[in-house]
């Protein structure tokens, strides 16, 4: 999927204001998403991803492998309150609406990736977070 599709279906899914809006939402949950991604899961979703969001993703990963946080092997654990907070602080707006966004971008990132990929992003997350993913909306809960 190109970077202006992709920006375009967050906009619509968020009902955002406009572009540069739809634009930080989605570098924001990127970034966010790679530091509680394993840094090598990181990298592979960054790989099917436009480049610019590509890089956002890969600086998220490479900076948790410096701080120690996976050194390749484990994202840094975190639950949704946290998810959300970062997601807020980066886009530079309120926890509720951060979490509105981050299901939009979740659920453009579902259409953009192979779903093996999806699979193993969603096997990667705790139970909080894997709500907002499109799949888990349309299964329900289930057990970790």
């Amino acid at each position: 999927m190109r970077h202006d599709e992709m920006i375009g279906k967050v906009r619509t899914l968020a009902r955002l204001p406009d572009s540069g809006t739809a634009e930080r939402a989605t570098r924001a949950v990127v970034s966010t998403l790679s530091e509680r991604l394993p840094s090598g899961l990181a990298r592979h979703v960054a790989a099917q991803l436009p480049p610019d969001l590509a890089a956002a993703m890969r600086r998220a990963a490479d900076a948790a492998d410096a701080a120690g946080a996976g050194s390749g092997h484990a994202g840094e654990r975190f639950g949704l309150a946290v998810f959300a907070g970062r997601i807020a602080d980066r886009a530079g707006t309120d926890e509720d609406t951060a979490l509105r966004e981050a299901a939009a971008v979740l659920e453009v990132l579902d259409a953009a990736l192979a779903p093996e990929l999806t699979e193993r992003m969603a096997g990667a997350l705790p139970s909080d977070i894997r709500e907002l993913l499109p799949v888990e909306r349309a299964m329900g809960d289930r057990e970790e």
